[in-house]
């Protein structure tokens, strides 16, 4: 019959919830082993994903982006040269504060893969691998509700060990 995803999935999930603050959410995934949360509603349906590079989207540097002519006057061959302003902790922290009292739910991800107990490896490898969605996690739901999550070492690491089983 082969491997499922029950036989892979962590079943002790870490979620948040959608009107959580991003401050909040953005300190326990500080703490956290792992780079993203499933969001899921008080009868624990997923209705979205959050991680690092959600909340990173929150910082943009390209607003900031200062662009400067080098060259000699009258400047006809200048070469721009672009400075990322950005990242000082005063620029850091005016944008904490900008987003800290926002929900989660305005930044999470909406439109989440997830997969069934019952999924075989082969559905697995194939969303994890996908290069165009560039998954790391898989929430596994079962009546609707979150059971489990995969993510993508947890995959690599049964692949690893049911190899070393098979020599």
């Amino acid at each position: 019959m082969g491997l499922r995803a029950r036989d892979i999935m962590t079943t002790d999930v870490k979620t948040v919830r959608p009107d959580e603050d991003v401050s909040d959410v953005l300190t326990r995934l500080a703490r956290a082993s792992f780079n993203g949360f499933p969001v899921v509603d008080d009868e624990e349906h997923v209705v979205g994903i959050v991680t690092q590079g959600d909340l990173v989207d929150l910082f943009q540097p390209s607003d900031r982006t200062l662009w400067i002519p080098i060259g000699f006057p009258p400047f006809i061959s200048a070469i721009d040269y672009a400075f990322d302003v950005s990242w000082n902790e005063l620029d850091v922290g005016i944008d904490l504060a900008r987003n800290a009292s926002k929900p989660i739910s305005s930044v999470m991800t909406d439109d989440v893969v997830t997969v069934t107990p019952d999924d075989d490896l082969d559905r697995l490898l194939a969303l994890l691998a996908d290069d165009e969605r560039d998954i790391n996690r898989l929430p596994v739901i079962e009546d609707e509700r979150l059971v489990g999550i995969i993510a993508r070492e947890d995959l690599l690491r049964t692949l690893r060990d049911e190899r070393e089983l098979a020599s």
